[in-house]
């Protein structure tokens, strides 16, 4: 009995305490009522591709809209090639074909939040991960009409994540208010990352842990991720993400 108490103290402060100081910072916040009052165009953080000739990658994340927003991200992935005119970008959402192409500007709001860059490869090494990263996203098992799931997956950090562990060089992993994405595609339990540098096991996404170079260690609980960062000093925070150097 006394374990089950520190256990359900432990979920209390670490997981609970944060999330519902979140909401609350959230439901005082000015924020759209609906998707049509929203600002999606672009916050002007990417120089037009004509002014950048050589290839890049970017993977952006940006708080969701409605109460969702105060726990919960959305990730996408932009790729442009060396010299070309135009960004592409990739987000999975929850109608009609679900992974979309260039639906947005590349860095758009999102629900009129601003994103945040998550992660940035450019020059020789994002040209040579681009095609890697289609064929990631070309293998995505979910994206078909009506293959989306709010919560706990998959969902369109379900998506971003899956292409992350499948091209490990890109170094990184989603920040921990991207819920949904320790949802392992076709269901499975677990799962090594192809370089062997991130283990994952996960129960659905619902209960389960990660381990490694870009994982550090982290411990999931009903799409709430804590955790600390060994390479990159931080602790990860549900609902907050990472605080550190």
């Amino acid at each position: 009995m006394r374990v089950l108490r520190n256990i359900v103290l432990l979920f209390l402060v670490v997981y609970l305490m944060p999330a519902l100081a979140s909401a609350g910072l959230w439901y005082m916040r000015d924020r759209p009522q609906s998707w049509r009052e929203a600002d999606w165009g672009s916050a002007g953080i990417l120089a037009p591709p004509q002014e950048v000739p050589e290839a890049t990658v970017h993977i952006f994340s940006a708080a969701t809209g409605g109460m969702k927003g105060a726990v919960a991200s959305h990730a996408w992935i932009v790729t442009k090639a060396e010299n070309a005119s135009r960004y592409d970008r990739y987000d999975k959402v929850g109608w009609g074909t679900p992974v979309r192409r260039n639906n947005y500007p590349p860095d758009a709001y999102w629900y009129s939040n601003a994103p945040r860059i998550v992660a940035h490869v450019r020059g020789a090494e994002a040209e040579r991960l681009i095609p890697k990263i289609e064929a990631a996203i070309a293998a995505y098992p979910y994206s078909t009409p009506g293959a989306y799931r709010l919560w706990p997956g998959p969902n369109s950090n379900t998506f971003v994540a899956h292409v992350l562990r499948s091209v490990p060089d890109l170094g990184t992993v989603l920040p921990p208010d991207a819920v949904g994405r320790d949802y392992l595609p076709e269901g499975r339990f677990f799962a090594i990352d192809p370089d062997g540098r991130d283990v994952h096991a996960t129960l659905y996404g619902l209960l389960g842990v990660s381990a490694g170079i870009r994982s550090g260690l982290e411990l999931h609980i009903l799409g709430l991720v804590a955790g600390i960062d060994v390479l990159r000093p931080a602790i990860k925070i549900p609902a907050i993400g990472r605080i550190g150097l």
